[in-house]
């Protein structure tokens, strides 16, 4: 991944599809009512594949370049090079220039151009205005074809920091990091394809050459292996004229053989042990060889891993959670691949339990499975709830281009996609059994046991050391390079200039969803957009309170209760809500955090009444389940737990301490500490829900195929039966800037990376400054690869895998931070590095700046709105921050008026580097003491 985790979306598929190709088209028919996806596919002479779809919803396109290759082509030796060169490809082409594609995105609007490397493929897309399609076109057809010039020793060292930082941010510093590795090395046979990690080790990355990368490109990046797909508001006959242009002339590659399947099977049971040292609690991972993606019994095991799984019917969760109480999760699937595939039952146990008690349990629940098996009901209300899921996947122009990609590359076809519906609807509580007998029952897997320091008596019987390496943090190990330097290369001949960026296309409106609004009797607020792109409805009913109305003795009551609401009702009990709940393919989430209740979900728009019939009884008709909440209290204990092995979590927990102080509400984790939690009753969620809870503090936002007089009716028995009362939110205490900047040093031994969090209380979401110092960040950190953080100390340094500054704030309280993981033995380098950003941020921008801030803020907009859960969030701000249903043209105007004395006045009041707190997480025995020399003062240890 160059920027975040990324997947493509593996949803089995309940709709009907017209396509073409080659101007042959096939009507398929629909299996939902009026739902059809339109596609026309054909190849270039050289080989490229284009799949093209039309959707006018929204003034965007999705574009999509997909290249058969990943992992599995690598060469032992060179792990993790598919994944490098994914990083490399974005730095530079011969045409777009230095920053390549991520320069380009700034000045277009884009949503970021990223990537993602798999096993078998590796992926790069981005979602534009659609004025900019031809300029994608060009960059995407530069990268594959114009790309290899420019790759120099200096940029390939840069990237490779990048690379180690971004694994050593996954998985080094991550409690369970290792798990993958030590299972799939274990089992898939030695020089398997998948037998190595995705991202690789630290020790091939840094022996990757640049004869490496060109030999990589010349075989694998060629028309010939790589899918173009463009998805959105596009004319077609122009766009297939650009893709014609653009990409004809880059010449075909050799040809690339079929890689076959290679299933693995093993002989004997294998276990293995780690002891983790940021692991707090035990964890058991068992691992079947499974099917590769497509097989004819992928289809049949999705169901079995759902079944055993999910749900309060779940015999793996009836035995674990319920009956024996040895954890609160339990997680079973496939992760199916091209040539091969796994099945993965991980269970993460409370503190103390013994795995070989945990691996009973499972055996139990498995002998249930073969006594019971699946009924009727549930394999149809499993299948529901897949056709929801496939739907929610289809909401952006993204997931659509993916979807059809998926197909195209993995199946041959984008028209599998009839065969996917009739495997789905062919499976029977047979086939979910047969395939148990043939994947899991009595045979051989791998099982990894994960445990604490000092815990060994917790791993499973019979259990070897698992092969482990971890990194040994040397000061000054890492090679120093110059990645500004220019590479000096002839450039590749074309037919017409490719330096000249193509120019944009008609520009597009700013469209503002209409927003309707009810305001019902009891106090309820109802704030709705009608939405039938797709047929689904999204909702959430959000109560004001949550933290903000606990004390600080009992902090985690809302969090408790909330998640309870979902246990049952009066007539249902936990695993009939539940059941009546799937079988609407619906799903509800019920939470608590800072300053609301929520009850969200997303429906499909034909079962919206009976969805909101059981939001309605779980609202007014709680159970109050004494076992149910007993198992929420452990659940949300070992949760807790869980998050003192996490840097991160760490350090957003002591950063909220330094700024509220321990007196202040918004200092505690919404979850609530192992000592709170412990102290909380039953009685004490029932006076929350009784005193704290009204329609008065209730707003209900509603997004889909849904009418405004569908929903109002919907909500009917709600309105008239929840009793309303006035309830009084606090005012809480403002905190102040700190006077002087201070250092807080939280050690984790060992730490394979530092992760530092800066900043101070900040700016409310309701303060007229507030939009305006969010533009102004954008150069700073809130603009990726547009911003100096990111372009310091990941692009001009390679200390962090990615660095962000951001102003976060709600109606209550508001905060700037800044937020990244950088490598250990460059800890007080980075940290002074930010100081001095920070500090020449305001004196140094300039006229080019505003720009382009002004230029991606404007053009981007053209997207704010295209997917379901961005419209709620549009209705979240209207309702609970009290924003115009314009304001999104109103912050266009705002930034159109934005000068650069504007920006640097709002620089000098709201970005304050010596007034701010310092929070490092990480090795104190070789960082700590260095840090004195930022000049504020000794580092304070929170944890001698």
């Amino acid at each position: 991944m160059k920027h975040l985790k990324s997947s493509f979306l593996c949803l089995w598929v309940l709709f009907g599809l017209w396509s073409c190709q080659d101007a042959t088209e096939k009507p398929v028919q629909d299996t939902e009512e009026n739902f059809n996806v339109d596609f026309e596919k054909f190849t270039l002479d050289n080989g490229l594949q284009v799949i093209l779809h039309v959707d006018q919803s929204d003034p965007v396109v999705a574009v999509a370049l997909t290249a058969h290759v990943g992992s599995a082509r690598e060469k032992e030796g060179r792990t993790g090079f598919a994944h490098l060169f994914e990083h490399l490809l974005f730095l530079e082409s011969e045409n777009l220039g230095k920053g390549g594609l991520d320069q380009m995105s700034a000045r277009i609007g884009g949503s970021g151009a990223n990537g993602s490397t798999s096993r078998d493929r590796t992926n790069y897309f981005q979602t534009v205005p659609k004025d900019a399609l031809e300029k994608m076109i060009w960059a995407e057809a530069d990268k594959l074809g114009y790309f290899i010039n420019t790759v120099t020793e200096p940029v390939l060292a840069k990237e490779k920091q990048v690379v180690k930082n971004e694994k050593r941010q996954r998985v080094d510093n991550q409690p369970y990091g290792f798990n993958s590795s030590v299972i799939n090395s274990n089992l898939y046979p030695e020089g398997h394809p998948y037998s190595w990690e995705v991202i690789g080790s630290l020790e091939d990355l840094q022996n990757a050459t640049l004869d490496d990368v060109k030999e990589f490109y010349k075989r694998w990046y060629v028309p010939n292996n790589v899918t173009l797909t463009i998805a959105g508001d596009i004319d077609v006959e122009q766009t297939k004229a650009w893709v014609k242009k653009y990409f004809n002339e880059i010449p075909k590659g050799e040809a690339i053989p079929k890689i076959e399947k290679q299933p693995v099977t093993l002989d004997a049971i294998k276990k293995l042990y780690y002891i983790d040292n940021f692991a707090q609690l035990p964890q058991l991972t068992m691992a079947w060889p499974g099917v590769p993606e497509y097989d004819k019994d992928a289809y049949a095991l999705s169901v079995l891993t759902n079944y055993l799984a999910r749900g309060k019917k779940a015999p793996l969760n009836k035995v674990l959670i319920d009956q024996e109480q040895l954890t609160n999760r339990v997680s079973f699937y496939q992760n199916n691949a091209e040539i091969a595939g796994q099945l993965m039952l991980n269970v993460t146990a409370f503190s103390g339990s013994n795995l070989n008690d945990v691996a009973v349990a499972i055996d139990k629940a498995f002998k249930d499975f073969e006594t019971h098996g699946i009924s009727e009901s549930d394999l149809n209300r499993i299948k529901a709830g897949q056709e929801t899921d496939f739907y929610s996947g289809l909401s952006s122009v993204l997931g659509k281009g993916f979807q059809l990609a998926q197909y195209e590359i993995f199946a041959g076809d984008p028209d599998y996609i009839n065969q996917d519906v009739k495997h789905i609807l062919a499976v029977t509580s047979e086939d979910v059994m047969r395939v148990y007998q043939t994947y899991i029952k009595d045979k051989p897997y791998i099982a990894t046991s994960f445990v604490p320091q000092g815990q060994q008596d917790l791993i499973l019987e019979n259990s070897e050391l698992a092969q482990v390496v971890e990194e040994q943090i040397i000061e000054g190990a890492e090679d120093s390079f110059d990645a500004s330097i220019a590479a000096d290369y002839e450039k590749t001949p074309s037919l017409f200039d490719r330096s000249q960026e193509p120019p944009y296309g008609a520009s597009p409106d700013l469209v503002i969803p209409k927003v309707w609004k009810q305001d019902l009797s009891s106090g309820l607020n109802v704030y709705g957009i009608e939405n039938t792109e797709v047929p689904l409805v999204e909702f959430e009913l959000e109560i004001k309170g949550g933290l903000l109305l606990e004390s600080i003795e009992k902090v985690g009551v809302s969090n408790l209760m909330a998640k309870l609401m979902s246990k049952g009702t009066q007539s249902k009990t936990p695993e009939a809500l539940e059941n009546a709940i799937e079988s609407l393919g619906a799903q509800i989430y019920s939470y608590a955090n800072t300053n609301s209740v929520t009850i969200a979900g997303t429906t499909l728009a034909k079962h919206f009444d009976a969805t909101m019939a059981l939001i309605t009884e779980m609202l007014l008709e709680p159970r109050w389940d004494e076992d149910e909440f007993s198992l929420l209290k452990q659940s949300t204990i070992s949760n807790i737990q869980r998050q003192k092995g996490n840097p991160n979590s760490i350090a957003s927990q002591v950063f909220a301490k330094q700024v509220y102080g321990e007196d202040h509400i918004l200092a505690y984790n919404p979850q609530g500490t192992e000592a709170s939690v412990n102290t909380i009753t039953i009685q004490d969620l029932k006076d929350y829900y009784t005193e704290k809870l009204s329609p008065q503090l209730t707003n209900f936002h509603v997004v889909g195929a849904i009418s405004k007089t569908q929903v109002v009716e919907a909500l009917e028995q709600l309105n008239t039966k929840w009793d309303s009362k006035t309830v009084n939110l606090p005012d809480l205490p403002t905190p102040e800037y700190p006077e002087t900047s201070k250092v807080y040093f939280y050690d984790v031994p060992g730490a394979k990376q530092s992760v530092i969090k800066f900043g101070y209380p900040s700016l409310k979401a309701t303060d007229s400054d507030y939009y305006a110092a969010t533009v102004m960040n954008y150069r700073l950190g809130g603009g990726s690869f547009a911003s100096q953080l990111t372009q310091e100390l990941r692009e001009g340094k390679g200390y962090t895998y990615g660095i962000r500054s951001s102003f976060d704030a709600d109606a209550y309280s508001g905060e700037f931070t800044i937020n990244s993981s950088v490598r250990t033995n460059v800890t007080y380098e980075s940290a002074a590095l930010v100081k001095t950003i920070l500090e020449n941020y305001g004196p140094n921008y300039n006229a080019k700046d505003l720009e382009i801030t002004k230029g991606f803020t404007l053009k981007s907009s053209a997207r704010a709105f295209e997917t379901l859960g961005s419209k709620l969030q549009m209705l979240s701000k209207i309702s609970n921050l009290g924003y115009a249903d314009d304001y999104a043209k109103q912050r266009q105007s705002i930034v159109r008026n934005l000068t650069v004395d504007d920006v640097k006045a709002l620089i000098e009041t709201y970005i304050k580097p010596n007034k701010m707190i310092y929070v490092i997480v990480g090795d104190a025995k070789t960082q700590l003491n260095k840090l004195e020399a930022l000049g504020f003062g000794a580092p304070i240890l929170l944890n001698p």
